[in-house]
């Protein structure tokens, strides 16, 4: 082994069990190999951002092109302005860069649930039941079986979010019994759903742990020459 992976693999060795640690409890160790990770982020994710943003767009000064300067020195400008931030005094100069972050950030984030989540759901729903390209006999039957699955799941999850209620002879709040029901066995779907997503972290969480384990058997065998 070369100095470098000698070098690479014992730091990845000893953070490894640093974070191994929190498992007999929070500890001085765990919260040091946190906070070098979240500052390693951090100084990663500025360079990124220096070298391949702010640099690039300095560079882009130099043009001739009108318009391209125009659309590079508003976004230099606004970029300035939040660095009053920093200072409560003048503060409010940064409100309007921050109103067109959040802005433009809650546009691309329904824009991105509405055509990315929500329509293609809708479609994948509805040709489930085209019965046309399914032929005949048990995948026909498969196929309307699939549907209806989904159609009821999808109903009676939507049932579990209606909250509005009448009035009991004693005054309390009382849901249609039909509601009810219905809420009763969409939080069946909703509990299915959070079970199998529940599963697949822990998979992808029980597979890191092997890599990582494996990683560091790996690398004490070739440091005995084994």
């Amino acid at each position: 082994m070369s100095d470098i992976e000698i070098i690479s693999g014992a730091i990845g060795f000893l953070f490894t069990l640093m974070i191994f640690s929190y498992l007999i409890g929070d500890n001085a160790l765990f919260r040091i190999a946190v906070y070098i990770f979240i500052g390693v982020s951090s100084g990663y994710a500025a360079t990124v951002i220096v070298y391949y943003v702010l640099i690039p767009k300095f560079g882009l000064l130099r043009t001739n092109d009108f318009s391209q300067l125009l659309l590079t020195i508003i976004p230099l400008l606004f970029g300035a302005t939040l660095l009053a931030k920093f200072s409560p005094r003048i503060s409010w100069i940064g409100n309007l860069a921050m109103a067109l972050l959040v802005g433009v950030g809650a546009a691309a984030a329904i824009g991105g649930a509405l055509l990315g989540t929500i329509i293609p759901q809708f479609q994948a729903s509805i040709d489930v039941f085209d019965v046309s390209s399914a032929g005949v006999g048990l995948d026909t039957a498969s196929r309307l079986l699939e549907g209806g699955v989904m159609l009821v799941g999808t109903v009676f999850t939507l049932a579990s979010f209606h909250f509005s209620a009448g009035r009991a002879a004693d005054g309390t709040p009382k849901r249609n019994s039909i509601i009810e029901g219905a809420a009763w066995v969409g939080r069946i779907f909703i509990a299915i759903t959070f079970g199998v997503l529940f599963a697949g972290v822990y998979m992808a969480s029980l597979t890191a742990m092997i890599e990582r384990l494996s990683s560091i058997i790996n690398f004490i065998r070739q440091l005995i020459g084994i």
